[in-house]
């Protein structure tokens, strides 16, 4: 689904600064993105949310402002103005790169108006145990959408249009989700908790059809104005898994475009996101938490972890043509809930298995990339100033390999927990090929076969300042220092 040796980058982290100055650094970054290696951007969502402009774009608010309407005590959204949202769209796509859109549609949030109906109160830790009976609520259900007046979507909704919600006004009693009278939660979802239908805000009711009206005409309204190469959609698991195939199918067939697709279902259950890969016949790609975790356990472990388990429960060892690799994102940096992190000694490791490699789509992380700075508070309520390091320099090697040399066939050597390597083989057209060695504990050598005889080889990382030559078949003794990754190409 994704071209072949493409690279993806996530456009954002969690704590980007919240002053509207985003859509225009992509703007004036996207050329340069684009000759290091980059192929497509994933921008975070651009509709308002609950927070206005402080929002992230995942309490969705308003699925039709794109930072159009003064609403939410703000016009623009937290990245910029609908104008510039568009902008940097043309932009990324000028510099020939593929741009993919966020979307959030499990819930939403910030509603103008409550509304009263009747629900039955469910535990929130078990969603088949409901904890009282039938009684009347007051939510906050009613979207009327007062600073955009009816402008694209005269549609307002009601609590009818959900199916729970887990704040009522008349009750303050907390760990609850309220089922409202005459709905269901959807099956086809995660079975944690039960039924992980409901997350949060006000759970969208697929099932309604002026619901599901509403979303294909959105859909439609959002594709022809953005332009949009394809969508990355937040948080499946929550919602019905037969939506997305449908929804997709239609805009594809809709816009006449081959329209890219990939979800985040966050589970290191692997029979669930079989399950969801079968729903949706492989119509998207996943997001790939086990290969996550795996880093994150490797460079948590050090040298004890076992580098020839590093691909086992993944998608990516299973299903390699629909998993997005990934290193980190703006749920996995420090202080956001995701843990443990992947260290940062362990991050051009982690880039170098999935920006060198065959299988996977590879996603690179803003903040790895550019670096990020930030006070956030963590779990004991107390503020924390962070640093991400920049990792821009060895990712745009890895970047500029992987452009050059990591083509064709691959031959794994993961004959030792403590150092694994590979070779790629090249092709016609990238006859070169290189070799990759790591060692999570001491410095190591290992023999690899290339595919050039008598060929000399360096370590284009710079950790390794003395060259190999190859034998007559090809084979050489390549190197990596401690806790290090060295990649070697012909010169």
């Amino acid at each position: 689904m994704s071209d072949i040796n493409g690279v993806m980058m996530q456009y954002f982290h969690w704590y980007t600064p919240a002053d509207g100055t985003l859509w225009k650094q992509l703007i004036e970054n996207a050329a340069a993105l684009a000759d290091s290696g980059i192929t497509a951007v994933w921008l975070p969502p651009a509709f308002k949310g609950n927070s206005g402009a402080d929002d992230v774009g995942y309490g969705v608010y308003d699925f039709f402002d794109l930072g159009e309407f003064d609403q939410k005590g703000s016009v623009r959204t937290k990245y910029g103005t609908r104008d510039e949202y568009l902008n940097a769209i043309r932009s990324a796509q000028a510099a020939k790169m593929q741009v993919y859109a966020d979307i959030e549609i499990n819930h939403k949030m910030g509603a103008d108006f409550t509304e009263e109906c009747k629900a039955i109160p469910f535990d929130q830790q078990n969603r088949n145990r409901p904890i009282g009976e039938l009684q009347t609520i007051k939510a906050w259900t009613h979207f009327t959408f007062p600073g955009r007046k009816g402008k694209y979507s005269a549609f307002l909704w009601h609590w009818w249009h959900f199916n729970a919600a887990d704040f009522n006004v008349l009750d303050d009693k907390k760990d609850t989700v309220y089922l409202f009278e005459g709905k269901s939660f959807d099956k086809c979802v995660d079975l944690e908790r039960g039924n992980f239908d409901y997350l949060m805000g006000c759970d969208l009711d697929f099932s309604h059809p002026e619901v599901q009206k509403e979303l294909y005409t959105w859909g439609e309204w959002y594709l022809e104005t953005t332009g949009v190469d394809g969508f990355r959609f937040d948080a499946v698991k929550h919602v019905k898994s037969s939506f997305f195939p449908e929804w997709m199918n239609y805009l594809r067939k809709h816009s006449n475009r081959k329209l890219f697709a990939v979800g985040e279902y966050w589970s290191n259950q692997m029979a669930a996101l079989r399950n969801f890969i079968k729903i949706t016949r492989g119509g998207m790609m996943l997001f790939d938490p086990g290969l996550y975790y795996n880093f994150a356990y490797a460079s948590v472990q050090g040298k004890d972890y076992n580098l020839q388990q590093i691909f086992d429960n993944t998608l990516v060892k299973e299903y390699p043509d629909l998993a997005v690799t990934f290193v980190c994102n703006h749920d996995a940096q420090p202080l956001r809930p995701l843990e443990p992190t992947v260290e940062a000694w362990f991050k051009p490791l982690a880039y170098a298995l999935i920006l060198l490699r065959r299988d996977g789509y590879p996603c690179v992380f803003s903040a790895d990339y550019y670096g990020a700075e930030y006070k956030a508070a963590g779990k004991d309520g107390k503020e924390y100033e962070i640093s991400m390091t920049s990792f821009k320099a060895i990712i745009d090697t890895f970047l500029s390999a992987r452009k050059k040399f990591a083509w064709g066939d691959q031959v794994d050597y993961f004959d030792q927990p403590g150092c694994v390597g590979w070779v790629r083989k090249g092709d016609a057209a990238h006859p070169g090929g290189l070799a990759v060695l790591m060692s999570n504990g001491a410095a190591a050598s290992k023999k690899m076969q290339t595919t050039n005889p008598g060929k000399r080889y360096i370590d284009i990382t710079g950790s390794i300042s003395e060259s190999v030559t190859t034998n007559k078949d090809g084979w050489g003794t390549f190197r990596c220092n401690a806790g290090s990754v060295a990649v070697w190409i012909p010169k």
